[in-house]
């Protein structure tokens, strides 16, 4: 069944954004159409043509190849000096659709699963209101970024000189919230994601019999007391207002019955959110693999890997971002703490390691739209909130770049 925008939305939108001007049905077409075609990481080169041609049509400076696949639209109107960034991601993830919809994947094994094809959609019909109204005074740097969900896009684009070629005074980006009642939005000044590490913990054992285990040094008991030890150091090392995530994501050893195999890998993600936390989460995981690996008899080590660090938004940003929101939909609707339990993180937090700034939650909606969460086979963005988003992006332009 195809999910038409209702009328009530439709009415609500008429009121909110005059006189921005939103062609809503052509960029959910836009955004569909993406859904159906969904590409992973880097490999972002259809939805990258797409977004410079667009972009292109519009009058805007077109750059791409930046971190590989990125694009940056640029626009600069009148004499101001100020200079936004706004970022939008592009890239899918590896998951077999199943949500039977028309515009569905048609790529097996790639789904557009986090939104991204909704946050690209966005920032092309801000982009086109703004190009097409020309009412503001200083630099629009629009940025559509790849591979956000291997948290590697930013960091390949900063260090293809993103801020060095396009300078900015402020970066922000949003990201759809499902649970969160269409219609409003989260922002939060300081820590708003955690960051996110890995760790592959391989314990080497010597192998046997499984019937004469005491004539072998078993990985496998030793990685069991490791996961159940590695348990206690969120609950008993991380203070209650704090927070941490640790998680085994795989064990993987052995192959028969009756064989005590010589290794045993384990693939632990951490996420903390705060520095300090972050340190003391990664300290007590080294103590706890290698104090538990001679407690068995067996050796252990470690490959820990730090891949993204929390986002924290700048309080100035975050501020005018409220301002902004509020003004769209009034100040009640615009909500000042993450949901408890928002434990993502994202390499949006990156570009505020470089820059001030503000990532904002968009409502997803509730019902059929907020049951499911992202990362699911059964999500879908809801293309109800799609020229909300817009419009805060038109606003945030409009009121930051003055003269």
């Amino acid at each position: 069944m195809t999910r038409e925008l209702s009328l009530q939305t439709t009415k609500l939108l008429s009121r909110l954004l005059p006189p921005i001007e939103i062609d809503t049905e052509a960029f959910v077409d836009i955004r569909r159409r993406i859904h159906a075609e969904p590409e992973l990481g880097f490999e972002v080169s259809a939805t990258s043509e797409l977004v410079a041609r667009l972009l292109r049509e519009w009058g805007y400076e077109v750059h791409t190849g930046i971190g590989k696949t990125g694009v940056v639209g640029q626009l600069r109107l009148g004499s101001g000096t100020r200079r936004l960034g706004i970022r939008a991601d592009m890239d899918a993830l590896p998951i077999v659709e199943a949500t039977g919809l028309p515009y569905a994947s048609r790529q097996h094994g790639r789904m557009h699963a986090c939104g991204h094809d909704g946050h690209t959609a966005i920032l092309l019909a801000a982009a086109k209101a703004l190009a097409k109204s020309r009412d503001f005074d200083g630099t629009l740097n629009l940025i559509f970024q790849p591979d956000e969900e291997n948290l590697c896009g930013a960091r390949a684009m900063i260090a293809d000189g993103l801020f060095e070629r396009f300078p900015c005074d402020a970066v922000y980006a949003l990201h759809n919230a499902p649970g969160v009642p269409a219609g409003s939005f989260i922002v939060q000044a300081g820590p708003v994601t955690l960051s996110s590490d890995v760790a592959d913990v391989t314990i080497q054992g010597k192998g046997g019999h499984g019937a004469m285990p005491h004539r072998a040094q078993d990985p496998v008991v030793a990685a069991a007391a490791t996961v159940t030890a590695l348990q206690s150091v969120v609950a008993r090392n991380v203070a209650p207002d704090d927070t941490a995530v640790l998680s085994v994501g795989f064990i993987r050893g052995g192959a028969t019955h009756n064989v005590i195999p010589q290794s045993v890998a384990l693939g632990l993600n951490v996420r903390a959110a705060r520095p300090e936390t972050r340190a003391l989460v990664e300290s007590r995981i080294r103590e706890i693999v290698a104090l538990t690996a001679q407690a068995h008899g067996v050796e252990a080590s470690i490959d820990y890997r730090p891949l993204v660090p929390p986002v924290v938004n700048t309080e100035a940003e975050s501020r005018l971002m409220t301002e902004v929101c509020a003004a769209l939909v009034g100040a009640d609707k615009v909500a000042a703490m993450v949901p408890r339990g928002f434990a993502g993180s994202e390499d949006f937090a990156w570009m505020l390691a470089e820059l001030p700034g503000c990532y904002v939650l968009l409502g997803n909606g509730e019902g059929e739209f907020g049951g499911c969460m992202v990362h699911n086979p059964g999500y879908d963005f809801n293309d109800e909130v799609l020229p909300l988003g817009a419009a805060c992006w038109v606003r945030l332009a409009q009121t930051y770049l003055v003269a």
